[in-house]
């Protein structure tokens, strides 16, 4: 539990945070403020805090303590989300933010409204805002309380309501807040986030009479020397969340892609700037990324190792005696000195609180602006749209934090990894999703019936692999890497790959769809041309080749 020391480190981050919002709200109301300001902050964002506020969205209880828990089981293979996430982020940056800045898009339904019709806009805009209550919001605030719990002692039904509040106060702020608190939430995100791995490696040196943090280092691999290779191989027992090469040639693209280029809730951030400031805070965002796996795999990485030395051993346990590896941070954390703990406690908050308002914001800029707006009262006001937009934040978290009560602990509790839990069910419809985006972009043939099969036909195509097993024997694609035996003794399609074969049926359909239907249905005109809006400054091109060149040499030494 957290001491006087702890909670003053932790209220001097909350009075900082809470300051500099009610600053930058308070100089945003001396101007009108339409949609346009309120939900994207439009023209006012730099590029500094458009990629502080994508890695402070971003990163959040599902990397803090999702991801921790999955270094605890898995090891540093986990950091293929961050580390193909900065390769990602440069796709998107090149290739997809110039066709949403040139055409003026503002919301993803906006953009299917804009290349397809009304009816797959719709479609999408509730298929969203129910992604984003029932999967992020929910798993955000029960692994976020679980962990802030862990830490301070309170109940955990507390803590939910706790994060909720502060997440709202900051979120009715708009935009405009959220992108400039985020870069204090980032600062304290990295601070304390490397607080933890500081403290965590020198435990482990001391355990050997080392001092440094190096020796740490060193006898953390040593010692668990299965915990550092980025792709397994097929006898690992992990292989079905992380099925060897798919994480670089596969699965693991359309997940990222998906995520940032296909995405409101991290796109938004960008959308109301110019390309270049666009591109330069995703280049940004992407040098953070790869530092990412320091703060939130070493730690959990490091609790598997101690607690395989005896450390631990009734902290990783849940109400049913179970090791629940969700655990793994909060454990290292409670061995923390008291003023470390505090710092520790804030990064955790920060991040929690940034994704929250991240995510609100973005289910107010969709309900308003593509539901709202399109179907209810089309004549409305921008002030009106505005305060639309706010109360819809607060039914969602109220939403968000009922379902975090009734069913947090049955879908992300029992030893479960939540990290995972959450890129599984939204790999059930990733493939569809970023095939109707892919072929809109790229492709002018492309119709709204295509588009219509690759929402609803991925989603039926991706249910259809799951539970392909309980019918039919898979056992002859495992020579291939593409199955492996799961906990009920069924060989199942690693979900990674799933997603790569939903993909390419989406594809296939849709263009022998798109062939069909092309004469018979109006395209819209939609502008995805011109070779010079890919052209990009030498000053990215440098920044993005370190990137390159820095996640080479990392999947070259930890291959």
């Amino acid at each position: 539990m957290l001491h006087t020391s702890g909670y003053l480190i932790f209220l001097f981050y909350f009075i900082i945070v809470s300051v500099y919002g009610i600053w930058i709200y308070r100089r945003k109301r001396k101007t009108n403020q339409g949609t346009k300001d309120y939900f994207l902050a439009e023209g006012s964002l730099t590029w500094w805090a458009i990629g502080a506020s994508l890695i402070a969205s971003n990163i959040s209880a599902e990397q803090f303590i999702g991801m921790s828990g999955s270094g605890f089981q898995i090891g540093l293979a986990i950091s293929s989300y961050e580390w193909m996430s900065a390769a990602t982020l440069l796709v998107v940056a090149i290739f997809f933010i110039p066709v949403y800045i040139k055409n003026n898009i503002y919301t993803m339904p906006q953009f299917l409204q804009q290349r397809y019709n009304g009816t797959v806009a719709m479609i999408m805009a509730i298929f969203w805002l129910m992604l984003y209550i029932i999967v992020n919001l929910l798993s955000i605030l029960y692994l976020g309380a679980l962990a802030v719990s862990g830490i301070s002692g309170l109940p955990i039904g507390l803590c939910i309501s706790l994060l909720a509040v502060f997440a709202i106060i900051i979120t009715l702020g708009g935009m405009k807040v959220i992108g400039y608190t985020d870069v204090v939430q980032v600062f304290f995100l990295i601070i304390g986030g490397l607080a933890a791995t500081y403290y965590g490696l020198k435990l482990m040196a001391s355990q050997s009479g080392e001092t440094s943090i190096a020796s740490g280092f060193s006898l953390l691999w040593k010692q668990a020397p299965e915990h550092f290779q980025m792709i397994l191989k097929k006898d690992n027992p992990n292989y079905l969340d992380l099925p060897g090469i798919s994480v670089l040639v596969g699965g693991m693209w359309i997940a990222n892609l998906n995520y940032w280029g296909c995405n409101q809730y991290i796109t938004q951030r960008a959308l109301g700037a110019s390309v270049p400031t666009a591109r330069k805070g995703l280049l940004f965002a992407a040098f953070l990324k790869i530092l990412m796996p320091m703060i939130v795999v070493l730690p959990g990485i490091a609790a598997y190792v101690l607690y395989q030395k005896g450390m631990f051993q009734q902290e990783m346990l849940n109400s049913q005696g179970v090791v629940d590896v969700n655990k793994a941070y909060p454990s290292l954390l409670s061995l923390l000195p008291e003023g470390l703990k505090g710092l520790s406690f804030a990064a955790l908050t920060a991040a929690i609180v940034a994704s929250l308002a991240g995510k609100a914001n973005s289910i107010a800029t969709i309900f308003t602006l593509d539901i709202y707006k399109k179907a209810i009262r089309k004549n409305a006001d921008e002030n009106h749209l505005v305060n639309i937009g706010k109360i819809t934040i607060i039914v969602s978290m109220m939403i968000a934090v009922m379902l975090a009560f009734v069913l947090g602990e049955k879908l992300m509790g029992e030893g479960k990894q939540g990290f995972q839990y959450i890129q599984e069910y939204t790999g059930f419809v990733s493939p569809g999703i970023f095939a109707m985006f892919l072929l809109g972009f790229f492709w002018k043939k492309t119709t709204s019936a295509a588009a219509l099969f690759a929402t609803i036909g991925g989603f039926v195509f991706s249910v259809f692999f799951k539970f392909l097993p309980n019918f039919f024997d898979l056992s002859f694609l495992v020579p291939y890497g593409f199955a492996a035996k799961n906990k009920e003794g069924f060989f199942e399609i690693p979900f990674l790959d799933r997603m790569t074969f939903v993909f390419i049926i989406c594809i296939i359909g849709m263009y022998f769809i798109s062939k069909i239907t092309y004469k018979k249905e109006h395209i819209t005109e939609f502008d995805n041309s011109g070779n010079q809006s890919y052209k990009v400054t030498s000053t990215f091109a440098i920044g993005a080749l370190i990137v390159v060149a820095i996640l080479t040499f990392l999947y070259t030494i930890f291959w």
